[in-house]
Parts: C-alpha cells; structure tokens; sequence
C-alpha cells in the first residue's frame, strides 16, 4: 500500500481522467497521523523549500497533467493502469516557490468561487422542488380552475439527429455532440465527437435548454454546458406556451417512472417510447395562476442558470490558468478574479 499525510495529493491509477473525486488533497487526518492507500492511488509530496502542497494538488489535477497520465496507461482493456515512472521522469519548468504559492492562492479563490456557487445551486434546486410539489402535487386546489393534461400538451420534444451522419466538415471548427455522456458530466470535452455547424438550428443546444436523454442513462437537466449539436436519444424539450420551469419540473416528476419502464423492456438498453410521454399526466393551472406562479419559480429558475453556466466559465478558466501561469505566458499580477 501507500502511506500518506496531511498535505498529500491522491490519485487514482485507474481512472485518473474522471473529474468527479478521483483525486484529492489530504486535509483530514490528525497533525501527525499516517494514512494507508491502497496500491491503486499515487501520492504525490511536495518537496520541503522546492515545492508548494497546494500547487502540487492543483498541478496533478489540470487537465495537460491528467492527459498525460492517462495516455501512459498500460494493461488489459477495463483493467488499465497509469504508469508511475512516467510520471516521475516527467520533465516541468517549475515556477520558485513564492510564485507556486501565488498561482495555487488564484486556483483556490476559483475553486471556492465554484464551490460557493455550488451550494447556493443545491438550495436553489431544493426550493423550486419544494415549491413545485407544495403547488402541483400536494395542493393543486390553490391553482383555481386547474385542467388535466399530458406532457405532450405542455411541451415539445425533439429528438435528436445521428450525428455520425453529420461530421464536420475538413476545414470547419464544427460543434462538439452532446450525447448521454456529456449531458451526465454536464459539459463536452476534447474526446467529444464533432459534428457540423450546419445542421438545421433546432439541433442546435445552447446554454438554458432543457436536455431528457430517453434511453440508456435516463436524465433530465438544464443543459448549461455551451453550444453543441444533439445527437439522437436525447430529446430537446421546448414549450412555446408555457415556462421553462413548468416544462421541467413536470417531466422531471415522472422520471422515475420512466426509469421503471426503460428498465423492464431493457433487452440491450432500456428507453421509453413517445407514448409514454403521451400518457403522463400533468395539471395545468388557469393563464391567471401561471403569471403568479412565474413571478415565483422563474427568478429562482434563471438564478440556476446562471450560477450553472458562470462554474463552467470559471472551471475552464481554472482548467486554462494553470499552464499559463506555469509557462510565464500570464503573469500573476496580470489575473483579476472580481
């Protein structure tokens, strides 16, 4: 195994390219107090006087770092290992350690500025459910004059286009595929399929559209990752009549249920077909209700959004920071982060 401290940067061997906690940085344990990882982790220790321990964690977790860990992997397919002694013939330019200190105190302000958005998030979200099943699950006499209604009457879902029928083209730039993947992570990447700029614009996503992948992985979210074309499996829910957060907390509301029904008729990969949406029930309140219920769910909606797309910006410019810094491309008096 491998013994670490306070201080100490993990990562996993395996699946050092997975964002979500692969890779963590030691604060919990007593003062002088020794972990044991197992052999799957690498310790990463800064060198006393050379090397600062935050700019450690934050040069092992940058994406240019990651890549190239994960191109060093060896072994069998699902069973592959990143290669330690690559990594530690590794060749840096590294920056004198008063400067380390300054680039991992611009990271950190970044990463409490994510994580800060974060939670206001979760409270968000919390609110607006809690708001949606008072008014439409629990207490429906509150809406007056309410109707019933499917969810094919409230809203519009557009399924996307196979995208390997749609490449971009040699000398165009193109846009990256949202698929299941991306729609999970919440964000394309650089192993993103491509596709053309130039398919019809209603398969064109951009930031605030609600995203319901009907087969596989169910899911249903507010797509805040940037531009990208939609590829099929995936439906675009749009409403011309009624608010966005109506549309979404009612399709949400029967995602369990979708999930139950992709998971029985699961031979390869479970789905849902467009009668199931055609046969779940909604309640739609009188145009009087709605204007009052907007004035209540959608700044709360919009304030999701926004606080959704402002992490991605924030994290890819954390993601593009560190390089430059390192490189002396952008100095540290040069980053403003207001």
């Amino acid at each position: 195994g491998s013994k670490f401290r306070n201080g100490d940067t993990l990562m996993a061997r395996i699946t050092p390219c997975l964002e979500n906690g692969k890779t963590a940085y030691v604060s919990m344990l007593d003062e002088d107090e020794v972990g044991f990882g197992s052999t799957e982790y690498i310790v990463f220790r800064n060198i006393e006087g050379i090397t600062d321990n935050k700019f450690v964690y934050y040069f092992v977790t940058s994406p240019w770092f990651r890549d190239i860990a994960v191109k060093s992997m060896v072994g069998s397919s699902g069973r592959q290992r990143v290669q330690q002694a690559m990594l530690e013939n590794l060749v840096v330019n590294l920056p004198p350690l008063a400067e380390q200190k300054q680039i991992a105190g611009i990271l950190g302000a970044l990463d409490d500025k994510i994580e800060l958005n974060r939670c206001i998030n979760d409270n968000l979200e919390e609110q607006a459910k809690a708001l949606f099943n008072h008014y439409f699950i629990q207490n429906t006499e509150n809406l007056g004059e309410w109707q019933d209604g499917v969810l094919t009457d409230i809203a519009q879902y557009l399924n996307g286009l196979a995208m390997q029928k749609y490449p971009a083209m040699p000398n165009e730039a193109g846009l990256p595929v949202l698929k299941i993947k991306e729609l999970g992570q919440g964000q394309c990447d650089t192993n993103s399929d491509r596709c053309s700029s130039l398919i019809k614009p209603e398969y064109i996503i951009s930031d605030g559209t609600i995203i319901f992948s009907w087969s596989g992985t169910l899911l249903v979210d507010i797509w805040c990752g940037g531009k990208c074309g939609l590829n099929q499996h995936l439906f675009k829910v749009s409403s011309a009549k009624y608010p966005q957060w109506f549309v979404f907390y009612w399709t949400k509301h029967h995602l369990n249920k979708f999930i139950r029904i992709a998971k029985d008729k699961a031979v390869t990969m479970g789905h849902i077909k467009r009668c199931d949406l055609e046969i779940s029930k909604v309640k739609i309140p009188s145009k009087q209700a709605l204007v009052n219920l907007d004035k209540l769910f959608s700044p709360i909606f919009n304030r999701m959004v926004t606080c959704r797309i402002e992490n991605r910006k924030l994290s890819s410019l954390r993601d593009t920071l560190l390089p430059k810094l390192m490189s002396g491309e952008i100095s540290v008096e040069e980053v403003s982060l207001d």
